[in-house]
């Protein structure tokens, strides 16, 4: 059975692994790694702010998975909770440094709140910029939540490359 693969047959025979693509794959993968972690590291670390959690206040009331966490917690202590895991999360995808596991966990944990987050997009008003309507979108909300897919797919990568470190073992 004949699968999807993004690896290149010449590349992997090839004898001189210093080629220009392959140093810029290994600094891409490397930098994915490090720009979640910092990522998560940051915005996790906002998330103990005042500030912080009333901007959340919006986009977490709206949501039909996340609506009910403000009638069990005060906005404050669900952002802390919330700055908890993503800066536990950070830490997981640093992990890759001590293990594939760590950052396995990391990356797929990272997919699944990307994820959510990106059905902010669909529960949160003010996504759709009103005077230009659909596919125009806000700067805030619209653009903030719309980078998630990028991240969505760095988390992806990480999760992947690390499963594949792992199998290769």
């Amino acid at each position: 059975m004949k699968t999807l693969s993004i690896e290149n047959h010449r590349t992997n025979n090839a004898h001189n692994n210093s080629t220009l693509g392959i140093k810029t794959m290994a600094f891409g993968t490397y930098g994915a790694y490090f720009a979640l972690a910092v990522i998560y590291f940051w915005f996790g670390g906002m998330k103990f702010t005042h500030y912080e959690a009333q901007g959340l206040v919006p986009l977490v009331s709206n949501s039909p998975f996340l609506g009910w966490v403000y009638d069990i917690f005060s906005v404050d202590t669900f952002s802390s909770l919330l700055g908890v895991l993503e800066v536990s999360i950070g830490v997981l995808i640093a992990g890759r440094l001590l293990s594939p596991k760590l950052s396995l966990i990391g990356g797929a944990l990272s997919a699944g709140l990307f994820f959510t987050t990106l059905s902010f997009m669909f529960s949160t008003p003010g996504v759709i910029e009103p005077g230009l309507g659909f596919p125009a979108i806000t700067v805030a909300p619209g653009q903030f939540l719309l980078k998630d897919i990028g991240l969505l797919a760095a988390s992806i990568f990480v999760a992947g490359h690390s499963l594949t470190e792992l199998e290769n073992r």
